[in-house]
């Protein structure tokens, strides 16, 4: 039983809470990563689970991506739910034979006769803090591309705690995506267990006048400016898309309809990213409703640069996030001062932040 606590927890407690209230309600959840046991607990998200449950469930791996991969789809098939976690999203390429040509196929080719692949995998994106090229990619448009598996970017600790849930139930694979900037992020989150739609996004706020999508990280930096959009008189409606496969295309559809304009707010590269699908739906099924070309706000289709003086110029953040909306309804952007962390700390999540990553 869980002691009485306050309902604003982080992120990474809310992630914490529901591992350990699955593992409660599921005895054969099994959980392990690399780092899952050591004394960071993967930036918290594992504190405790060891002691709890015991090395059975709760275990430490070695360094070998795609063999435990093909370990977890073998647990999975025998009957025993997995949550796998890597510390990393770009050293997890090492496991894509098992997760492409297995683990995303498996329930197709054997429609269940040969057992269910259950398996749920932690992903954590770093960024900034000299992270560089190998380090911090944000790969949900490529895990989107394999038809099979369900691809889910939590924003908040609520979203998060709700989504991971679901997840570990589903009767599919799923990649779980976290921004490691979002770990110490404050929300309302119920003690109780709940459980959030993989194939909803989130309507955060309605309006009539643009459509603004964003993922991840993008999602805080959209917040960042409400009430400098709202100085500027347009009724926003903004759409958080905490999953990306399977694509909520009606909520998207029905919106840009309403509105006849979109910016997508994307953490991935430009090119044949999350945002390029959605301009592509957009243009299909709403072309005759736009008043304005879609909009897209990326990243550049370059490595993350290491060096601090480079990596102020490679994110966009909610000053430049504003002046780009703005210049959709031709509003030249006044002196108004946008209390933005990254603006001083582009590197960090903010002056609090001592690491690690």
């Amino acid at each position: 039983m869980y002691t009485k606590r306050n309902n604003n927890i982080t992120f990474v407690q809310a992630i914490n809470e529901c591992i350990n209230l699955q593992m409660i309600n599921n005895k054969k959840l099994i959980s392990f990563g690399m780092g899952i046991n050591d004394p960071k607990r993967i930036f918290g998200s594992t504190k405790g689970l060891v002691e709890k449950f015991g090395p059975q469930r709760v275990f430490e791996v070695p360094t070998s991506e795609n063999a435990l991969t093909g370990i977890g789809l073998g647990l999975s098939l025998g009957g025993y739910p997995v949550l796998m976690t890597h510390q990393r999203a770009d050293f997890f390429l090492l496991a894509f034979d098992q997760l492409i040509n297995s683990i995303s196929k498996w329930n197709y080719m054997y429609d269940g006769n040969s057992g269910i692949v259950n398996v749920t995998i932690r992903l954590i994106v770093g960024r900034g803090w000299g992270q560089g090229p190998t380090h911090s990619q944000n790969l949900q448009s490529v895990f989107s591309h394999f038809p099979g598996l369900k691809v889910v970017i939590p924003t908040t600790p609520y979203d998060a705690k709700g989504l991971l849930a679901s997840s570990l139930r589903d009767p599919n694979p799923v990649i779980f995506l976290e921004h490691r900037w979002l770990h110490n992020s404050i929300g309302n989150v119920p003690s109780k267990n709940y459980f959030i739609s993989l194939e909803k996004s989130k309507i955060l706020k309605k309006g009539k006048d643009i459509t603004i999508i964003s993922t991840s990280y993008m999602t805080p930096e959209i917040k960042n400016i409400y009430k400098k959009l709202e100085y500027y008189n347009i009724n926003f409606e903004h759409i958080d898309l905490i999953c990306c496969k399977p694509l909520d295309r009606k909520t998207i559809i029905n919106s840009v309809k309403k509105t006849g304009k979109v910016v997508i707010l994307d953490t991935g590269f430009e090119s044949n990213s999350i945002s390029s699908e959605i301009v592509s739906m957009v243009n299909q099924y709403c072309f005759k409703n736009l008043k304005h070309q879609p909009v897209r706000i990326t990243i550049p289709d370059i490595p993350e640069p290491t060096s601090y003086g480079l990596t102020k110029f490679y994110y966009h953040h909610s000053h430049d996030i504003l002046k780009k909306i703005l210049s959709i309804f031709k509003i030249k952007i006044k002196n108004i001062e946008i209390k933005d962390s990254n603006s001083l700390y582009h590197d960090v999540p903010g002056e609090w932040f001592k690491g690690p990553f």
